[in-house]
């Protein structure tokens, strides 16, 4: 009988412990649950600002900055190549000196509003300038984000850099009042087959030496060939159209010329495929005219979108750094 008595004592122990830890577990559930709602309505007590805040005791404000943008960059797509391109390369200008910069400065105060002075671009150079296709593209695309710009050009058909070095041609140029001035030559130089480094060089200083005499503070961009073909006649009114061998001789010739009297260039013959596929991508998308020199309108359109996205990309960096 005691051994009975003892036996149920046991299982009742037992049952009130299993009851406690049961009781004790529910507790801690609770607890936790209580725990995370109390966090729960913590973090949504106050609501979310609509803007970010930032203490500007703490740190250097720059009001331009947002979201680790500047609200005054400009938004823009890539240009969408023909498929048949090849060996593209990236479409930037190059001005290691920041010669750009007061250009860039201009356009950043238009912008912002701070000024209402128009800002003028002036593009100078042979027939791919004269046929005003390229330079209304450029000029329509720069209207559209900046509004007071102007887009002037001044190309002449058959023109070498040198035909610019009339006096009464640089006063016109200079009576544009241009804040940026882009030089646009090289097609012509590169067919003639007596074609010298040397005094392509030497023209090239003349004719800059000529504008900056005039125009002191006023930065200048070069610009190069996007390429072309030299015909041969064949007989009986039949030519062949071979690569210009000369292009690429007189491409870094400009580049090397703008390197060394603190020039900005866009070099469109390397970023159109340079020596090996510039002049085969241009024909083989069907953008180049029957004389494998000048160009199509959806051609010159192209250079002109180019030529833009170049300029806004620099001009992003810029107001970005």
């Amino acid at each position: 009988m005691v051994r009975n008595n003892m036996t149920e004592d046991v299982l009742m122990n037992r049952n009130h412990s299993a009851k406690y830890l049961n009781r004790m577990a529910l507790r801690c559930k609770m607890l936790c649950l209580l725990a995370v709602m109390g966090l729960c309505h913590l973090r949504a007590q106050d609501a979310l600002p609509l803007q970010a805040v930032v203490d500007c005791e703490a740190v250097s404000c720059d009001t331009l900055f947002a979201y680790g943008h500047r609200t005054d960059t400009i938004d823009w797509l890539p240009v969408v190549w023909p498929s048949s391109f090849r060996m593209q390369q990236v479409n930037v200008l190059t001005d290691s000196l920041g010669i750009l910069h007061p250009f860039w400065e201009k356009l950043r105060l238009m912008r912002a509003g701070d000024v209402s002075d128009t800002v003028r671009v002036v593009h100078v150079g042979d027939s791919h300038i004269r046929g005003h296709m390229l330079t209304d593209t450029v000029a329509s695309l720069l209207r559209k984000v900046f509004t007071n710009m102007t887009y002037r050009d001044f190309g002449i058909n058959g023109a070498f850099c040198i035909s610019f070095t009339r006096k009464e041609r640089v006063e016109a140029i200079a009576a544009l009042k241009p804040d940026l001035l882009i030089l646009s030559f090289g097609t012509n130089e590169s067919h003639n087959y007596r074609y010298n480094t040397e005094v392509h060089y030497r023209q090239m200083d003349e004719l800059v030496r000529m504008l900056r005499e005039r125009l002191p503070d006023v930065p200048m961009m070069l610009t190069t060939p996007p390429g072309s073909y030299e015909s041969k006649r064949r007989g009986r009114g039949r030519r062949t159209y071979t690569i210009n061998p000369r292009t690429s001789a007189v491409v870094k010739n400009i580049i090397r010329f703008a390197d060394a009297n603190g020039l900005a260039v866009w070099d469109l013959y390397d970023i159109a495929g340079g020596v090996k596929r510039a002049c085969l991508n241009w024909q083989e998308a069907g953008l180049m005219r029957p004389d494998h020199v000048h160009f199509m309108p959806a051609g010159y359109a192209l250079q002109g979108e180019l030529l833009y996205e170049a300029i806004v990309k620099t001009y992003n960096a810029y107001v970005e750094h």
